[in-house]
């Protein structure tokens, strides 16, 4: 008996042209769309926010910036006959503020080291940078011994009433865990951290935040925090990875990046509260028009911007330069 002839596929139909337009429109949006889910599935200012890249230290945004003599005539007449400005600098462990770029820990480096070094260019002044400890460089201004200090200062009303500030980017506080750590989530109020051991910088505004908000946990009928202050930015960091405290309360810049550095093992936790960063002059100083001035021009020129590029700092910019601006509230 013979086999029934095999029967011929049925060919498939063609996209109606209506079919075939959205078709190609979604081919085209395909590409578009991956980089765009790719930046919304991330935050601003949780555990979760695009990490910084690592910093190119090498990378030179400053020495090319030209003097602009509008600005330099707002000095005192005598900085501008010295051509000198003397600079206290605290010198961190970890980027982007200001570091160490190699082990024998020659050159320094970082977001403020740039930006102190552009509106020295545009002034026409050379920097004289004396490396010291955070804690002594405020009150150190006020004797003369430095015309500003710089050290990711926060504008806070305290510091206000002593000291001066020319701001050029906003940062703030934030807090990290080591990573593993489940003790605590994302800080929105200091009665999180009630039971829990703190570490923070001395004499910053994270210690005097902790000190003034120590109540907190009593009022909540809650065990006290504690907190432990460092000098050295190097131990605190190691105190976070060997366990000697539970939660580490820094900068959001520099918390940030070491999260982005898989062997900190540091998760950020997110924002607790901003503040304008500064340079710092003693009260009365005749210096911050000028400096205001610089950064403004750095803002304008896009030296401002490359700046922040560099160190993965753009959250930070500010649109202007202010003298003495209220600590945010």
């Amino acid at each position: 008996m013979n086999a029934p002839p095999a029967r011929r596929p049925r060919p498939r139909p063609r996209p109606r042209p209506r079919l075939r337009l959205r078709l190609a429109a979604l081919a085209t949006l395909v590409p578009l769309l991956v980089p765009l889910l790719a930046l919304t599935a991330c935050g601003s200012d949780g555990p979760t926010a695009a990490a910084p890249a690592a910093p190119s230290a090498s990378e030179d945004l400053v020495s090319g910036i030209p003097k602009v003599d509008a600005i330099a005539a707002l000095l005192p007449a005598e900085v501008r006959k010295s051509g000198v400005l003397r600079v206290g600098s605290s010198v961190g462990s970890s980027p982007p503020s200001a570091y160490y770029a190699d082990a024998a820990q020659k050159k320094v480096v970082g977001q403020d080291i740039d930006f102190t070094d552009a509106v020295a260019k545009v002034l026409g002044l050379r920097i004289e940078r004396q490396e010291a400890a955070f804690e002594a460089i405020l009150p150190a201004l006020g004797s003369g011994k430095y015309d500003l200090g710089t050290g990711n200062f926060g504008v806070t009303d305290e510091r206000l009433r002593s000291i001066d500030f020319v701001t050029y980017i906003d940062d703030g506080q934030g807090f990290a865990v080591r990573t593993g750590n489940t003790s605590v989530g994302k800080v929105t109020d200091l009665v999180q951290l009630c039971g829990l051991t703190v570490g923070t910088g001395a004499g910053t505004t994270f210690e005097a935040t902790l000190d003034a908000k120590k109540d907190v946990c009593a009022k909540a009928g809650r065990k006290p925090y504690q907190v432990k202050v460092f000098s050295d930015q190097a131990a605190i960091l190691t105190g976070l990875q060997q366990g000697r405290f539970d939660v580490l309360m820094s900068t959001i810049n520099g918390l940030r990046y070491q999260a982005a550095q898989p062997e900190a093992e540091v998760t950020f936790l997110g924002e607790f509260h901003r503040l304008d960063v500064g340079f710092a002059f003693a009260k009365g100083s005749p210096l911050t028009r000028a400096f205001q001035g610089a950064v403004n021009q750095l803002i304008k020129d896009g030296t401002y911007t490359r700046i922040l590029r560099k160190w993965g700092t753009t959250d930070s910019a500010i649109t202007e330069s202010r003298i003495n601006p209220p600590e945010h509230p």
